[in-house]
C-alpha cells in the first residue's frame, strides 16, 4: 500500500467516510490493564503516566501494564507494537501531540489500536487539533475523537504536568468507557 501524504494545512480533499472502526467499550475501567505509549514528547511520558496513575486510583484499573516509547514519533506505530498492546491491555492512552506531525501520528496510532480490538484516547495539544482531525479524515474517520489539553505541553513543569493530567483523566474515562459509545 503506497504511503499516504498528509497535508497539513488541512486543505486536501477527504477520503470517503465509512463507519469508524471502534473496538468494543468496557462499562468501567475496573481491573483494566492499562497500556500507555508516549511518543519521545517531552513530558510525554509524564503525563501519560500520571493519567494511568489516577485511572488505578479512582476509576479501579488493575494498573499500567505496559509502557513504551516510540521513537519515530512522527510515524504511525508498527503492527508489532500494536499487537505487542493488543496482547498485554484492555484500554490504551497515547499521545502527547504537541507539535504537528506528532498529533497527526498519535490519532493514527488511536485508530490503529482501534481496529486491533482495544479502546483508545489520544491526547494532543489544542494547537494542532486541525492536524489530528486531518489525519481522521484522511483516514476516513473525521469524527474520530480525541482529547485535548492546552498547548504546549512540552515546557510545563512536573507540577503543571500533573494538573493537566487532572484536567483530562475524565475525557479519557469518556474516551475508554461505554459513555462514549
Amino acid at each position: 500500500m503506497p504511503n499516504a501524504i498528509l497535508d497539513p494545512t488541512g486543505r486536501a480533499e477527504s477520503a470517503p467516510t465509512s463507519r469508524p472502526e471502534r473496538a468494543a467499550r468496557r462499562a468501567d475501567l475496573a481491573g483494566a490493564r492499562i497500556g500507555l505509549l508516549e511518543n519521545t514528547k517531552q513530558n510525554a511520558e509524564l503525563l501519560l503516566t500520571e493519567v494511568g496513575r489516577l485511572l488505578t486510583e479512582r476509576h479501579g484499573a488493575a494498573g499500567v501494564v505496559l509502557l513504551r516509547t516510540k521513537r519515530a514519533f512522527a510515524q504511525p506505530a508498527p503492527a508489532e507494537l500494536i499487537e505487542e498492546y493488543a496482547n498485554s491491555c484492555d484500554v490504551v492512552i497515547t499521545g502527547v501531540g504537541d507539535c504537528g506531525s506528532c498529533s497527526a501520528s498519535a490519532v493514527a496510532d488511536g485508530m490503529l489500536f482501534e481496529k486491533a480490538g482495544l479502546p483508545a484516547a489520544v491526547i494532543c495539544s489544542d494547537a494542532f487539533t486541525a492536524t489530528a482531525r486531518a489525519m481522521a479524515e484522511m483516514r476516513g474517520e473525521p469524527d474520530y475523537a480525541h482529547i485535548t489539553t492546552e498547548h504546549p505541553v512540552a515546557i510545563l513543569t512536573e507540577q503543571q504536568v500533573r494538573e493537566r493530567a487532572e484536567g483530562v483523566v475524565g475525557d479519557v474515562v469518556s474516551l475508554l468507557t461505554a459513555a462514549s459509545s
